[in-house]
């Protein structure tokens, strides 16, 4: 079964890349007859926003987009579908703290008690020497009795990946085909923070197993984050998700999309006007090629000409021009 899935942040708008992932989630799993997930990844507290779940859910079923599973909207109250709930992350504190503290008996992660203070003077230092900010490794030998006597003693503290430092990370991209990363040059993220939430890193990895995730299909800034993903799928004796990184959206000025550049939130498109038929076909041409000379298709003429072997490595260009 090909399962996808979309997890957005609920930060208060939808940006128009997140629609573009959103689509092409959902046509690759169309395409395939599988499953296409809504999941809502809301661990960064700081920045959710109350209400913006359910204006994500009812902008994805304005353009079509009906999640066969993940959070829905019913007389007016948001619910759930689907056998793999909740699918709210905040929801599922226990589940990563669960899988963190495995980790951790198995020697793969650890306990980490530095400070905000020393984790900054680390950071000036390694800037001064011109070296690239990463965590260097200070609690990562700390001894049983030390772990216990600091945790005894409420202090506060994350877990953290153990990374192998020898070595090279490989995987098969959808788009961008074989890549290698040496691990040496890959630092000991957190995977839980202080206050218990897990990060996006973790999260995503524990969800995307659980849920029968078979093919992850996201933004090209993750490129990056994904070996240290395999590495935990390998901790733990899973098989990885396939996975498919699609190219940026580029302004006028070949920079990443950004509030910067003027509106990149769907909803301003469509409350100036723009038909949701236009923009979502609009949207569907940044970054992949159908190989013909025509432009306009309807969400079902998409399901069926989609490939990933059609979509481009270079950043796409966002131009209104063409939109209006």
């Amino acid at each position: 079964m090909f399962r996808t899935r979309f997890a957005p942040s609920p930060t208060g708008y939808l940006h128009i890349g997140s629609l573009r992932t959103a689509l092409f989630c959902y046509l690759f799993a169309k395409k395939n007859k599988g499953v296409f997930v809504l999941r809502i990844e809301d661990t960064d507290r700081e920045r959710y926003v109350a209400d913006a779940v359910e204006k994500l859910i009812k902008i994805l079923n304005d353009f079509g987009l009906h999640p066969d599973e993940g959070p829905t909207i019913e007389k007016s109250k948001v619910s759930e579908k689907g056998k793999f709930g909740p699918y709210v992350q905040s929801e599922r504190l226990e589940i990563y703290k669960k899988y963190a503290e495995q980790l951790v008996k198995e020697e793969k992660a650890y306990y980490c008690f530095c400070t905000a203070e020393r984790l900054e003077q680390v950071k000036k230092q390694q800037s001064e020497k011109g070296v690239p900010p990463c965590y260097d490794g200070h609690c990562r030998g700390l001894d049983q009795s030390e772990i216990k006597k600091e945790i005894s003693a409420g202090r506060p503290h994350v877990i953290r990946q153990r990374v192998p430092k020898t070595g090279l990370t490989e995987y098969d991209d959808l788009v961008y085909g074989h890549l290698q990363f040496k691990n040496e040059l890959l630092d000991d993220s957190i995977l839980i923070k202080s206050d218990g939430y897990p990060v996006y890193n973790f999260a995503n990895v524990i969800d995307d197993h659980l849920m029968e995730i078979s093919h992850v299909i996201r933004g090209e800034e993750f490129l990056s984050s994904t070996p240290k993903h395999i590495m935990l799928y390998n901790a733990f004796g899973w098989t990885p998700p396939v996975f498919a990184h699609l190219p940026l959206i580029l302004d006028a000025k070949r920079q990443k999309l950004s509030k910067r550049s003027g509106d990149v939130a769907v909803e301003e498109y469509v409350k100036k006007g723009y038909l949701k038929e236009a923009l979502l076909n609009f949207i569907a041409l940044l970054g992949w090629n159908p190989k013909t000379e025509r432009e306009i298709f309807s969400l079902e003429e998409l399901v069926a000409e989609f490939a990933f072997d059609k979509v481009n490595k270079g950043g796409a260009f966002f131009d209104v021009t063409k939109l209006d």
